[in-house]
């Protein structure tokens, strides 16, 4: 299962890769997400003061480049990557921004990445229109490429739009059901790394069938994504994670590991875990930990989230250019759950099992959204 990665490793370093990719991650498509970052700056240069204050803060928030990576990975695996590639990934990270600037609106959150959000420095106002602005500016970019293209990024970016929305207007439900809570997720988090599983191999003029398993392996990569960020924001270390944890179960918004607590518990103690849940006492997260404990909700959640990472094994098989496709597989494979206290690590080897993929080495950075 995916691994936190200290902040520190994912800065973005003069030369446009981040430090972990460049160890780790991104080597077979460095050049690739250097481009990627050139053309998102360049396509944002030419916002001037007092504007230029928030492009720059926007750095911050960019670690992992996990959508890029899968785009540009996916169009190796299918093919070549080229320009085209190039562009629409660096679309993807903008969306992907813009709904990290909003989300702090909506979580109330002060920090992101060790440093103070969009709404914690500027504002609720500022940081809802820099979204906006980020959400146009990636279409503007996209609409290089094709319609075809605008077509894709438009669909998801709704679904991710729609998911955001059920999520929100489900919150304080208590009783929402595993099922919903999936629906929420195939939104919100798996349409946009669906997407951009079909994008690499469309543009790398991969078959439809291809592109469709392409794109079955991102969404079951976004899924473990997400259940993984789940966990972290009940059982994380903000200092470690470099974020504010805890805001899902502050906004009674439920999340896997709590659908099964509430699910598994006998009436009475499934109804003492709302109360807990809708109190305002200070230890509510330690409280609710120790309870998802016991009922091996917490585990529970993380095989869910190795069992996507497996799932993504298949689809992962068979491409054009089969080196790359073993080594999706492998990095899908390699989805490890963490271990409490739920610590960094990196990716397990041994001779029977290589070092996972640097091209989609989820187990080193998903756990960032």
């Amino acid at each position: 299962m995916p691994t936190i990665v200290p902040a520190p490793d994912v800065d973005t370093p003069p030369n446009g890769v981040p430090k972990l990719a460049g160890r780790l991650a991104f080597a077979p498509i460095s050049a690739d997400i250097a481009e990627a970052d050139r053309l998102f700056a360049e396509s944002l240069a030419g916002y001037r003061s007092p504007v230029a204050p928030l492009i720059q803060h926007l750095r911050h928030y960019r670690g992992k480049r996990l959508r890029p990576a899968l785009l540009l990975l996916t169009a190796k695996a299918c093919g070549e990557v080229n320009p085209n590639h190039h562009i629409l990934a660096a679309a993807v990270e903008m969306i992907h921004t813009a709904t990290l600037v909003h989300d702090d609106v909506l979580d109330e959150a002060d920090t992101r990445r060790h440093i103070p959000t969009f709404n914690a420095e500027w504002g609720n106002k500022v940081s809802i229109l820099l979204g906006d602005m980020l959400f146009t500016q990636a279409f503007h970019i996209t609409s290089r490429v094709d319609r075809q293209a605008c077509e894709l990024i438009g669909e998801a970016t709704n679904r991710v739009c729609g998911g955001e929305l059920k999520q929100i207007c489900n919150r304080g439900n208590l009783h929402l059901s595993e099922a919903d809570y999936f629906d929420i997720l195939d939104g919100k988090t798996a349409a946009l790394t669906a997407v951009c599983g079909r994008l690499g191999a469309v543009y790398a003029r991969a078959s439809e069938d291809t592109a469709d398993r392409m794109a079955t392996y991102g969404r079951c990569v976004g899924l473990a994504f997400q259940i993984a960020d789940d966990l972290l924001d009940l059982t994380g270390d903000e200092a470690k994670a470099g974020k504010t944890l805890g805001t899902d179960l502050q906004e009674g918004k439920l999340t896997l590991p709590l659908i099964h607590a509430l699910h598994t518990l006998p009436e009475t103690a499934a109804d003492d875990l709302r109360d807990m849940i809708q109190s305002d006492r200070a230890d509510k997260r330690r409280k609710v930990v120790e309870v998802l404990t016991r009922t091996g909700s917490l585990a529970y959640a993380k095989r869910m989230a190795e069992d996507f990472g497996m799932e993504a094994v298949g689809p992962a098989g068979g491409t054009p250019a089969p080196t790359h496709g073993e080594r999706m597989r492998g990095s899908a494979r390699a989805f490890r759950p963490l271990d409490p206290p739920y610590r960094p690590s990196l990716p397990c080897t041994s001779p029977s099992r290589p070092p996972a993929f640097g091209t989609l080495s989820l187990v080193c950075f998903v756990c960032w959204p």
